[in-house]
């Protein structure tokens, strides 16, 4: 597999705003600095491809409504490799109409499918772990699909169970997938827990583009069938208005139920590299240092006086001094203040209306 031949696709559409205030609707969580470091989450996916894949082979997939925000935050992307979806489809759209868009370019490429707003803390682990699946799927044309070690019995996520009785001859650290789990409810993400076979669905996948577009021939043929006849636009100014008739034609589907249960020849990487899928302000506070009475802060000036286990997060902020708090919330944006107790975010997102 020669570099020039790997491509990155980020999926940047989601409407994340579960970071309320600091994230909504118009400016979600993949394109904020979640982590009071001065790049997005977005950046920071981007940031921990680098050396794998060559600037001029990235693409981003992102809503109409979103593209100035990519532009912005990623000004050395080719333009013409920022694919605008007209409407929300899910992913299997997503990456199908990616797929073909770099088939049409480079027959010969091997692609690497990431979200825009997970959070990777090792990454030399993270780009080590990464080149062995695009070796592995380059030259066996298979799906590989990362899982990472459950570290605790989630209920958020998706889980795929492993063949663990023998590796791949190609790579001991790869084994074929057994199935794919839905999220549990806790006693069953207890017993997942137990069983070493079980991982986390991270939702990044490695393929070559003929495996992947071959998979949509086969499980999905009407959504390929789509996006293969606009083979002779791609490139052409042509392309988006196609892609606004054509895309909302295609079903409301992830790729999981739509190619991934599917396939037979699928593997997973099991891995461990500080993965986590930000979801919540919860999720957010394991993944930054805590002081002596367990608080989160990220903000310039944050003094806290008989505070306890809470997040505070208000970077906008010149000083921020909160007292008495104890498993609580402190959120500002752009004018808009969250507090609540760190059990009810939930509700009151709802509540807010930003749910």
């Amino acid at each position: 597999m020669q570099k020039r031949d790997i491509h990155l696709v980020i999926m940047a559409g989601g409407i994340g705003s579960r970071f309320w205030p600091m994230s909504t609707v118009e400016r979600p969580k993949q394109f904020i600095d979640v982590l009071g470091v001065g790049r997005s989450l977005l950046q920071l996916t981007l940031d921990r491809f680098a050396g794998i894949a060559e600037a001029r082979n990235v693409w981003v997939v992102t809503n109409k409504d979103y593209v100035g925000l990519v532009k912005e935050q990623l000004p050395k992307l080719e333009p013409n490799h920022i694919l605008c979806e007209p409407c929300r489809r899910n992913t299997a759209p997503c990456i199908c109409y990616v797929s073909w868009r770099i088939k049409a370019e480079n027959p010969k490429a091997c692609i690497m499918v990431t979200p825009s707003d997970h959070l990777v803390t090792n990454e030399v682990e993270f780009r080590r772990v990464m080149t062995q699946c695009v070796t592995f799927a380059a030259e066996t044309d298979s799906i590989v699909t990362l899982g990472m070690q459950p570290t605790r019995p989630e209920t958020g996520y998706g889980y795929i169970r492993a063949d663990l009785s023998a590796c791949s001859p190609r790579n001991k650290e790869i084994f074929r997938v057994d199935s794919f789990r839905e999220k549990p409810d806790h006693q069953t993400a207890l017993a997942y827990l137990s069983d070493k076979s079980y991982f986390w669905n991270a939702g990044i996948f490695v393929w070559s583009v003929n495996t992947v577009v071959n998979a949509f021939r086969i499980y999905q043929p009407a959504m390929s069938n789509i996006f293969e006849r606009m083979l002779p636009v791609y490139g052409t100014g042509r392309e988006q208005e196609e892609i606004d008739r054509r895309f909302p034609e295609c079903e409301s589907i992830s790729v999981d139920y739509a190619i991934m249960e599917k396939a037979e020849e699928i593997f997973v990487c099991p891995a461990s590299f500080g993965w986590t899928d930000l979801g919540t302000w919860g999720s957010l506070m394991e993944q930054t240092k805590c002081d002596r009475s367990g608080n989160s802060i990220v903000g310039k000036d944050v003094r806290l006086f008989d505070t306890r286990n809470s997040i505070i997060h208000t970077l906008g902020e010149k000083k921020v001094v909160v007292q008495g708090l104890d498993g609580y919330i402190v959120a500002e944006q752009d004018g808009k203040l969250l507090i609540c107790k760190r059990d009810e975010e939930q509700r009151i997102r709802q509540f807010s209306g930003e749910d």
